[in-house]
């Protein structure tokens, strides 16, 4: 997840989007702010991703600091062999209902041919049968866990239409597999999503994958996906970064998009960036029942703790969180 960050040189596009401004209905900043009245008893998912390495120096304790602080629900990461960070997926599991907290989803990468790094997978379709090999395994090993999700993390490559229809093609056999198991597929977004492709007929045009007159890669994956066995999952500060509206697309998409990432650049509610109200009001209104806070790692001498935390905090104050 580390070469994420390289989307910065492509952040420039929000200030012509005009999704860095509080315009109402958008997934963006609110101009008001948020009312801070503390509402007890919410349901509040977590990615662990957010706390890099910390979870693991004393994963029982730092569980249950997970549910003191308000999170019920995990979505793991780092999913390897059978293990979580290194740990037996089921002693994981023990360690996580000892605490009270429920895992319900898990993000993986499909790792094959000793390909480590996801952003630079260049999927062929003669790796597929590879590719569903991995998924089975996976799915064995999560069907034990007793979640309900299995997300696919990240893109691989994708820089035609072509290869944008390919990825379908493994989505739907890797959403087969898992419904097999009992578990439900699904694909998580970050901001390369929302690129465009140029079609044929506009060759020879503006090149700028943000701008060209092509179709979001997104887009084609909605299209491109069965909906019975792939869902998605939209992180809503990826999609902004993206230069879109995670709004407007549980709008257009309420059948597809049926989890959401809650971020935003560090602790929730800081940046002014997004609009958390509309983006809640929306979720319920499509009955969407899981979110998970991720954040990415803070580098202001914060502990990871102290940053979920916060967000929780801000969830808990929020009058438009249920």
């Amino acid at each position: 997840m580390t070469n994420r960050r390289n989307f910065l040189k492509n952040a420039s596009i929000l200030a012509t989007t005009g999704l860095l401004a509080g315009k109402p209905g958008l997934g963006n900043a609110h101009p008001n702010g948020t009312t801070t009245i503390t509402m007890a008893n919410k349901t509040l998912g977590l990615q662990i991703y957010s706390l890099q390495r910390e979870l693991y120096d004393n994963l029982p304790k730092r569980m249950r600091e997970l549910k003191d602080m308000g999170y019920t629900k995990l979505e793991l990461a780092g999913y390897k062999e059978g293990k979580i960070g290194g740990v037996d997926m089921m002693e994981f599991k023990k360690m996580a209902d000892d605490a009270g907290l429920n895992i319900i989803s898990s993000h993986l990468e499909p790792y094959i041919d000793g390909h480590t790094d996801p952003f630079l997978l260049d999927y062929q379709k003669e790796m597929m049968p590879q590719v569903n090999e991995f998924w089975k395994r996976a799915a064995d090993d999560h069907a034990k866990l007793e979640c309900k999700y299995m997300i696919q993390a990240t893109m691989p490559t994708c820089k035609s239409h072509e290869r944008a229809y390919l990825l379908c093609d493994f989505f739907n056999e890797a959403g087969r597999i898992v419904k097999a198991a009992g578990l439900k597929y699904g694909y998580h977004n970050h901001h390369m999503e929302f690129e465009r492709l140029l079609r044929p007929e506009d060759a020879g045009k503006n090149k700028n994958p943000w701008t060209i007159p092509g179709d979001q890669i997104y887009d084609l994956f909605i299209q491109g996906t069965d909906p019975g066995l792939v869902l998605y999952e939209m992180d809503v500060y990826w999609t902004i970064r993206g230069g879109s509206d995670p709004v407007d697309y549980m709008r257009k998409h309420p059948d597809r998009i049926k989890l959401l990432h809650i971020k935003d650049t560090t602790i929730l509610g800081q940046s002014g960036l997004l609009n958390f109200e509309n983006i809640f009001n929306q979720m319920y209104e499509n009955k969407i029942a899981d979110f998970f806070v991720e954040m990415e790692p803070l580098k202001d001498g914060r502990t990871q703790y102290q940053g979920i935390k916060e967000c929780s905090d801000y969830l808990q104050k929020a009058t438009f969180v249920k």
